[in-house]
């Protein structure tokens, strides 16, 4: 293809191309989508030559020949691994697409885990056919296999789509098209985006034609074994997907430079030798810690980062596209729908008509009832044999007659009806239902029981035996038990020893069951009945039969009715299709309780007289040939088994000489309607042919519990050639269409007929989804029958009977095809040529992903295939599909081998998403691995699948790994939206407002309108305010410091604090030879040295800087902090206690910095005696009075400069908000380190002269109970905390409210408790706290927050007076649009925010656009800007970054009111006018804060504050203690804490990518899971999320897990 002359393209189509660059180079879509969408464009343009077959390319595959495949099988039967889903051609398929990804190794991270975690289990001794082989038919009671294959899943939503990739023929065709597009000549060859399979391609060569006559075609097709017919149906469609895995190159790249693939790849890029200079350049290989590139042009040499560096390039994300329109409110519609291809396969053609089985023959003689059957060979033949059981070694146990049956029956028929209860008040009458619990190798107790219930007219309801209490799914046996009103149970001797025991050896009650008494059944327990008692035998009638139990894909456990009437027909019908006679031998390896077991061994045996060889399970597993055996020695005629019984006796067959097979006419495979038990059929003909076994013999059934015998294949005539298959293609059936499909293919599925219908029955199939059409003939769809042989209910659940057993099939002119009513039989299927019933699935398998169905079987077959087969241990498989964010997403478990390794595991797992992938066309959402064993096993060893996914959303299934890949799978998420223009609705215009918003401005009290008799308002500076109250006051005191026993440390009057400073400012005048003005850096731990130290630098004329001191424990990390402020502060001496100057040249201290730089240190201990020679007195109040320095939650070092006069208006505006008077006292449990804890700490008590109860909260971690006892004992009416130290107390006494309300301690008098934060308020913890300590008399409205930031650090706090804190919820969806939309409370997606308390006096708030900086109405979202006396200065830095400084603090409106200068806090928040009036009359204007800019993330265009995300999280799994996200390079991370065991981690990983889609329709990148204390949180209680993210980045964390989303 590539040698061909250029084409030139037309001008419209170049066009195109042209614009989808333009579009790939913004950003506007991935490079997937790009390349979708061109080689549409380019597809539509070259029809493909006739007779190239570009799926095929060069290596067309020799079709396998029944020779051939001998040969595999042969080779391959030795594995143990499952073999419903084996199919050697399959398997080759497989194993062909993923030869055709050449070895390249997927560009996936691989995850990093802990050492811990990667403990392998022990092998378990290996037996080889173990119960719990894969995908068992054993157990869950579907009346089919149930195991991992049963894909059980709900039934989600529509909407997006699975990734489909046929990359077919890519590299010729890109390249063509690249030379047609530039025309250039370059030979540029990449592995890439070959990797793909053939799948879905097909020719248009002659399908138009064939539309029409599709019936007529198909009726070809069905023999293709016979004749190829190699014609395609059109599903054109999906013609160059690109690969999943990696991104293609860019073929017509500018120049030649083609490639843009990752270098994670390690694609090898042959270039043309003109090819430009910069093409040349290498790209760096990312190896484990080579330096590299981040997303900001920042090198960052790690681990981490080169991974998460290979994810960004595995996914190409997009930017974001400009979408001008606004934003609409109504936001479900914005997620997006997936748009039906055009071009997708739909059925086309006739309207298929009904098939008629052959009529049901009448015999004369027959039995009018199964009863009446028993009798009748009772007593004309009690010595002939109705039923021999097996022990384990193989030898007959024990032989039942048909005399013996009969007597025992009757006695057990007597017994229930006359011998439980009383003569007046017996336990069972006739119709009642009762439960037979007998286990799997008791066959004879069992049918005894059965025919005892049948001759007493009782209803017996066949379960599994109960092994424990809490038995996967035996809870909702129990619930079955129960709405069935059973009372008794019916079991065998030896079972009723089995069970569990209570102490008193009474049965417990098992979970979830009714109570029940149990009965033994044997004949010994049993009297004998009078002489003159008979049951009365009736003719078949109406009644309930039976009732066979049925497991729903959910786990729910449904009863199935069956008539006496029914029970008979179907049995009438058996015997006319299988053409049961007299006495003949039948084996049984089947469950004989249920299902095609129950009907050929208990029922239709006993009617027709014939003696049943039971082979049970335990002896199977013992000697898997046992049935192969017993076949040769009893000469039987028929053999009732599943395809893996027939998978086991190949494994274990070693050309055993005896065998002879030829007395077999028929043998039924009870799961033949599974398509995947054809290869075991074949394999199992292959082998035993030459053993005399005929090739008519083997008879595929379809069966349900619902409709019984669906369709049985008749044993042939000898000589007539079997039937044909159907090879059709499963990118045809995901659409619910036949196409038949070439062998040569990768994704086919082929079919093995099931016969014709049941004679008596009518057939039909129906559509899927609404009214219950019937299918046209290509149309896949829900077999439908009519016939008395059906079950006629599910037990008390009308609604369901009706939708499924009362089915009034319509035709395309909406009139009922009968007067008679459809059962449906769960099976998805057609009616082929010549009547032949095919079965492509269950309904309980079927997962619908962006409108296309997939079989989990199908999927359970292709995971199987991929090499190595052994990874999965034992074939132990399951895959079922989750509703996440409105569509289904498919999730695959499977058990790994006890001694595989971590590389093994993620190989393999790459490997089947890559097969998956290609032969399906469909994403896996999550695969995980399990340790071998760990699966919930129903009773007979298969995996019950309900269980396990309910473990799997719990976050309880225990994964030893997992690999996400939402960035491929989910592909319905709303449009990346941009930000409106300036001039948005309800907003403002420039010079005018959109009619009837206020603009949003509050403001607090006026405080030149406040009378008061304030006599600190005579000074300008705190330090006289300190003097006139030494003078006045002397004896006063100011501050109490208490210690963790809650008892006075130490305190402070008046004039104490006064000359304690005095002395201080001496020794820095004389020791330190400071100048006035000079800054000096003080470190002290929180308490009374730190206050006198602040008024000792301001009586001699420094500026005082606070600094946390250094963590004795952590040296290495809080002291470099310290350094820092010291330095960026210019601080020319620091002023500290003796312990922590020596800290600060300790060992310790020398690793972490250069101790030799700091300034000269003095330690206030030992002061000097004298005074100083007279007090600094500063000559203009706007100089500086001190310097407030913190470190922001992104990890910015930021000082503020204080004025004298700010400060003095600043404790001002708090005395009056707060009403503060000497006589008060208020409890202070802060950090003095900066903002209004500082404030509150060390200056207010010294303005207003009120007493400050200091508890420094480090105090709080020896004492949690410090602060509130504190509270109580002092009487305290205010009190002031951060968020830390309120969830320590919520944390730490939620146990203990009691205790300390017996040692008295009483909140009533607590009239304010305010959090002192900079963030949005924390309205659960908050909440919680109120709640808590109610029962101490906290009043809840007592309760409030507080709000300041880096430009001032107080604006709004609670107060006394004045109207409660108001709570509005507002939509979250909105508010990423930077809307505000409030809605009621609980409404989804909505997010309560609390007022972050009164604004102070003196300060003026708007809310201005932070782009424009116009102002904002009210009820809008924007920042806050404030404008106050006490508005900190400007920022103190050392490199003065004057821009950003004047743009913080002086920034003017650009319209509207443009004199006033504002400060920007940096916060998003919006006013709202509320009914409520304020201290002054007005209507209150409450200020709610939202978030920092800062912290703020943009994705997908929005913007998103990360606690809305964390709060999600958090909320996810009990194990989550915290959580914190960031974002690197474009991808989410979130970091989990974990409480729990290691085991757990890996659990957590699928819960918080389905939250966060689900909630906030973001797909995570990367999660991490840590121990707890691994996220860093500040004094404040803020998370330090900058600090986690360069932790994470630089590999510090010690993570238990890494899982990188794919």
């Amino acid at each position: 293809m590539a040698d061909r002359d250029p084409v030139p393209l037309p001008a419209e189509v170049r066009a195109k191309l042209a614009e989808l660059e333009l579009e790939l180079s913004e950003g506007d879509i991935t490079q997937k989508g790009y390349e979708k969408k061109r080689s549409k464009l380019i597809g539509a343009f070259f029809p493909q030559t006739p007779g190239m077959d570009p799926s095929v390319g060069q290596e067309r595959r020799t079709p396998v020949t029944p020779s051939s495949s001998s040969r595999y099988n042969r080779r391959r039967s030795s594995g143990s691994r499952d073999e419903r889903y084996r199919s050697d051609v399959h398997t080759e398929a497989v194993q062909a697409a993923l030869a055709k990804h050449k070895e390249r190794k997927m560009a996936v991270p691989m995850p990093s885990k802990r050492r811990s975690l990667v403990v392998q289990t022990s092998m378990d001794a290996y037996t080889p056919p173990d119960t719990s082989s894969g995908s068992e038919g054993e157990g869950q009671g579907d009346g089919d296999e149930e195991e991992g294959g049963d894909g059980e899943e709900e039934d989600g939503g529509g909407g997006g789509g699975g990734t489909s990739s046929s990359r077919e023929g890519s590299i010729s065709m890109e390249h063509w098209i690249s030379r047609a597009i530039h025309g250039t000549s370059s030979t540029t060859t990449t592995t890439s985006s070959t990797a793909s399979s053939s799948s879905s391609s097909t020719r248009s060569g002659g399908s138009g034609a064939a539309a029409g006559r599709l019936a007529d075609v198909l009726a070809q097709h069905v023999h293709i074994s016979q004749h190829h017919l190699r014609r395609h149906h059109h599903h054109h469609h999906r013609h160059h997907k690109t690969e999943n895995h990696s991104a293609p190159p860019d073929v017509t790249g500018y120049t030649n430079n083609a490639p843009n693939a990752t270098a994670a790849d390690g694609i090898q890029v042959e270039r043309a030798p003109g090819a430009s200079n910069a093409a040349q350049r290498q790209t760096p290989k990312y190896g484990n810690a080579e330096l590299m590139e981040t997303g900001d042009g920042v090198p960052v040499s790690s681990r981490v980062s080169a991974k998460i560096q290979q994810l960004v390039n595995t996914l190409k994300r997009p930017k974001r596209p400009p979408l001008r329109e606004f934003f609409v409110d109504d936001f479900e519609e914005l997620l997006e729908v997936q748009q039906p291809d055009p071009n997708q396969p739909k059925a086309e053609g006739a309207q298929m008509v009904a098939m008629r089985g052959e009529p049901l023959g009448v015999v004369t003689n027959g039995p009018p009832s199964l009863e009446a059957a028993l009798q009748r060979w009772g007593t004309i033949s009690p010595k002939a044999p109705c039923l021999t059981t097996m022990d384990t070694n193989g030898k007959p146990l024990y032989v039942l007659t048909y005399g013996k049956l009969w007597s025992r029956s009757v006695k057990v028929a007597f017994n229930l009806l006359h011998k439980l209860g009383t003569k007046q008040e017996p336990l069972v009458r006739p119709g009642d239902r009762v439960a037979l619990v007998f286990p799997n190798n008791d066959p004879a107790a069992f049918v005894t029981a059965f025919y005892g219930c049948l001759l007493a007219e009782v209803v017996p309801v066949p379960i599994e035996v109960p092994l424990t209490r809490k038995d996967a799914g035996s809870q909702q046996i129990g619930f079955l038990l129960g709405s069935c009103g059973v009372t008794v149970a019916l079991t065998s001797d030896a079972c009723h020893k089995g069970l569990p025991k209570g102490p008193t050896g009474e049965i417990p009650q098992f979970k979830g069951w009714p109570k029940v008494l149990w009965f033994v059944m044997e004949s010994k327990h049993l009297s004998k009945p009078p002489r003159d008692w008979f049951p009365q035998i009736k003719e078949a009638n109406q009644d309930t039969a039976y009732i066979e139990y049925k497991t729903c894909k959910d786990g729910s456990v449904l009863g199935v009715t069956v008539m006496r009437i029914a029970m008979l027909t179907h049995c009438q019908a058996l015997t006319q299709s299988c053409s049961y006679t007299e006495a003949e031998t039948i084996v049984n390896v089947l469950d004989f309780k249920k299902d095609v077991g129950l009907w050929h061994a208990v029922l239709t045996s006993v009617m027709n007289m014939m003696h049943v060889i039971s082979i049970p399970y335990a002896l199977m597993k013992v000697n898997p040939l046992s049935w192969i055996q017993k076949v040769c020695q009893y000469k039987a005629k028929v053999a009732c088994v599943k395809s893996r019984d027939m998978h086991w006796a190949l494994v274990a067959h070693r050309d055993q000489r005896d065998v002879n097979l030829s007395s077999l006419c028929m043998l039924v495979v009870a799961d033949g309607a599974n398509p995947w038990s054809i290869s075991s059929c074949d394999a199992f003909l292959n082998v035993f042919q030459t053993k005399g076994l005929k090739p008519e013999v083997i008879c595929p059934c379809a069966s349900s519990p619902e409709a019984l015998t669906v369709a049985i294949r008749r044993p042939l005539e000898e000589g007539t050639t079997p039937p044909g298959r159907g090879v059709l293609s499963m990118q045809g059936l995901s659409h619910g269409v036949i196409r038949v499909d070439s062998e040569e293919k990768l994704s086919v599925l082929t079919l093995q007929d099931v016969g014709s219908v049941m004679p008596g029955g009518l057939m039909c199939a129906v559509r899927l989804e609404g009214v219950p059409l019937l299918c046209k003939t290509d149309e896949i769809g829900e077999l439908c029958v009519c016939t008395v042989a059906t079950g006629t209910s599910y037990y008390g659940l009308a609604g369901m009977t009706k939708n499924t057993f009362e089915v009034f099939p319509l035709a395309d002119n909406g009139t009922p095809i009968s007067e008679f009513p459809f059962t449906r039989s769960g099976l998805l299927g057609f009616i082929g040529p010549g009547g032949l019933i095919f079965v492509a699935g269950k309904m309980d398998g079927l997962m619908v992903v962006g409108g296309r169905r997939h079989n989990a079987d199908d999927i359970v077959a292709t995971a199987l295939a991929v090499e190595p087969m052994k990874f999965v241990y034992r074939g132990r498989i399951a895959v079922f599909s989750i509703t996440v964010l409105h569509d289904e997403r498919i999730v695959v478990v499977a058990e790994q081998r006890p001694d595989s390794t971590e590389e093994d595991s993620f190989q393999w797992m790459s490997r089947v998403l890559q097969a998956i992938d290609s032969i399906h066309q469909v994403g896996v959402y999550c695969l995980a691995l399990v340790p071998s064993n760990t699966l919930p096993k129903t009773p007979l060893g298969g995996i019950h699948l309900s269980e396990t996914k309910q473990l799997f959303l719990e976050g309880a299934l225990h994964p030893c790994n997992v690999l996400m890949c939402p960035h491929t799978c989910v592909t319905n998420l709303p449009k990346p939206r941009q930000k409106q223009p300036e001039i948005g609705p309800a907003s403002v215009m420039v010079g005018n407002l959109v009619s009837g918003k206020r603009i949003a401005q509050a403001s607090g009290r006026d405080l030149t309108q406040i009378e008061d008799n304030d006599q600190a308002r005579k000074f300008l500076f705190l330090s006289e305010v300190l003097q006139w109250r030494a003078q006045t006051t002397p004896d006063h005191v100011l501050f109490t410091l208490l210690n963790s026993r809650g008892t006075t440390a130490s305190s402070l009057t008046c004039v104490q604090l006064h000359k304690r400073a005095e002395k201080i400012a001496a020794m820095l005048a004389e020791r330190g030879h400071l100048q006035d003005g000079d800054h000096v850096a003080l470190v002290y731990p929180p308490g009374i040295d730190l206050i006198a130290a602040f008024y000792g630098c301001l009586y001699a004329g420094c500026v005082p800087i606070t600094v946390r001191p250094p963590h004795p424990q952590n040296i290495a990390t809080t002291l470099p902090t310290v350094k820092m402020i010291v330095e960026v502060s210019r601080s020319v001496c620091v002023m500290t206690s003796q312990v922590i100057s020596k800290l600060l040249r300790s060992k310790e201290a020398l690793a972490a910095v250069d101790v030799r730089t700091w300034p000269p240190v003095m330690d206030t201990d030992d002061l000097p005696k004298k005074k100083p020679p007279l007090l600094y007195k500063p000559s203009d109040p706007d100089t500086l009075a001190y310097l407030d320095f913190s470190v922001s939650t992104t990890g910015m070092l930021a000082g503020v400069k204080m004025s004298h006069t700010a400060t003095s208006a600043f404790c001002r505006s708090i005395k009056l908000q707060c009403e503060l008077y000497p006589s008060r006292e208020v409890a202070i449990c802060l950090d003095p380190y900066c903002g209004l804890g500082f404030v509150l700490w060390c200056l207010c008590s010294v303005y207003s002269g009120h007493q400050s109860i200091l508890i420094p909260p480090s105090e709080l971690e020896v004492n949690p109970s410090l602060w509130l006892s504190a509270v109580s004992q002092h009487k305290v009416r205010d009190t002031f905390c951060s968020y830390s130290v309120m969830e320590l107390c919520t944390k730490g006494l939620g146990l203990q409210t009691d205790a300390l309300k017996a040692r008295g301690v009483d909140l009533s008098r607590v009239r304010t408790c305010v959090v002192v934060a900079e963030e949005r308020p924390r309205i659960a913890l908050t909440q919680s706290f109120s709640k808590l300590f109610k029962d101490l008399g906290l009043h809840p409205r007592a309760v409030s927050t507080s709000f300041g930031c880096r430009v001032n650090l107080a604006i709004c706090l609670q107060g006394t007076s004045g109207p409660d804190p108001t709570t509005v919820f507002v939509d979250m969806r909105a508010l990423r649009h930077d809307r505000v939309r409030l809605v009621e409370r609980g409404s989804p997606h909505s997010l309560p925010l609390m007022e972050s308390g009164k604004i102070l006096p003196g300060v003026r708030i708007i809310i201005a656009n932070p782009e424009t900086k116009g102002p904002m109405g009210e009820s809008h979202l924007g920042e806050i800007w404030v404008h106050s006396g006490h508005n900190a200065s400007g920022y103190f830095t050392v490199y003065g970054d004057e821009a950003l400084q004047s743009d913080h603090f002086n920034s003017r409106l650009s319209f509207g009111d443009t004199q006033t200068i504002w400060a920007r806090t940096g916060y998003l928040g919006f006013l709202r006018r509320t009914e409520l009036t304020d201290a002054s009359g007005e209507r209150h204007d409450a200020l709610y804060v939202v978030g920092a800019l800062e912290e703020a993330m943009e994705l997908r265009g929005m913007r998103y504050h990360p606690i809305d995300i964390e709060t999600s999280v958090i909320r996810t799994h009990k194990s989550i203690t915290e959580c914190a996200v960031f974002t690197w390079t474009n991808l989410l991370v979130v970091v989990v804490e974990l409480d729990g065991s290691e085991q757990e981690a890996l659990d957590l990983v699928p819960l918080v990518t389905n939250v966060v889609l689900e909630e906030h329709y973001l797909i995570v990148g990367v999660v991490v899971v840590v121990d707890i204390g691994v996220i860093p949180i500040n004094s404040r209680g803020e998370k330090q999320r900058m600090h986690l993210r360069d932790g994470f980045l630089a590999d510090q964390l010690d993570p238990i897990y890494v899982a990188y989303n794919m």
